[in-house]
């Protein structure tokens, strides 16, 4: 029998799931994708596996999960009934059917984080579930200059919680910047928001969080930019206490490479 394989890519507000992965007694990104799975083919006789293990709260405008099925589906039609009974903070954007050589998890890519924030003003509560805000000022200029220092190849032990005995600590940041938020708005939002933004082809567990909260204390005056250069030359292997919020981060867009 001939198996197909299908790679399907979605979207959704984290601000009410624990994380992407499956977890008992506690609701996932995973267990509704497999639910709705289940209800449109109406039987068990499937399996998914997700790009990327996002965490609590965190969200996603560009993911993706890979479908192993027995049989064809008509791709248009699934779509349109995975999108008639997903809950409403994740949809299927596009499916794409793929051969057996493609792995979701194996195929190198390249993924962009985007951390949204702002300063200055207390913003309204509806903002609270993609952006992280300060009342206090923060020192802009600075945090850029902190965000570019991140660029290149260095290491990253003290960014990576629980790492296993195998991690690789050295790790490529093809971009790393802050710039002003162009990408999301809405008018509950404060006039003006900013973006981290990251791309790299591999993220270790809270990363990109570790590296938003240095930039906070950098932009609160409580670390230098000496000493934000000093903790990826591998000098210290202690992990930093202070992590961003996971509701700021979004997991913008994926791309696949060629193996």
């Amino acid at each position: 029998m001939k198996k197909h394989y299908y790679l399907i890519h979605i979207q959704y507000l984290g601000f009410r799931f624990h994380g992407w992965q499956k977890q008992k007694n506690v609701k996932t990104v995973h267990l509704m994708i497999d639910k709705t799975v289940r209800f449109v083919l109406d039987h068990d006789n499937f399996k998914t596996l997700g790009t990327s293990r996002t965490d609590a709260m965190v969200s996603a405008n560009e993911s993706a999960f890979e479908l192993f099925l027995d049989f064809e589906i008509d791709t248009e039609d699934f779509i349109t009934e995975m999108n008639k009974n997903l809950p409403t903070d994740i949809k299927a954007t596009r499916i794409e059917e793929v051969d057996n050589k493609f792995n979701i998890i194996n195929t190198p890519k390249i993924k962009e984080y985007i951390y949204l924030f702002s300063f200055g003003e207390k913003v309204h509560p509806f903002s609270a579930s993609l952006m992280i805000s300060f009342v206090e000022n923060l020192d802009l200029e600075k945090m850029k200059e902190g965000a570019k220092l991140f660029q290149g190849k260095h290491y990253f032990r003290k960014y990576c919680t629980k790492p296993s005995a195998n991690t690789n600590f050295n790790r490529e940041i093809i971009v790393s910047e802050i710039v002003e938020n162009d990408l999301y708005k809405a008018n509950f939002f404060p006039g003006k928001s900013y973006i981290f933004r990251v791309k790299s082809t591999g993220f270790m567990r809270n990363q990109v969080r570790l590296m938003m909260g240095q930039l906070i204390e950098l932009g609160k005056g409580k670390i230098n930019l000496e000493q934000l250069e000093t903790s990826i030359r591998g000098e210290d292997s202690e992990t930093f206490k202070y992590i961003a919020s996971a509701s700021g981060l979004i997991l913008n867009s994926i791309e696949y490479l060629e193996n």
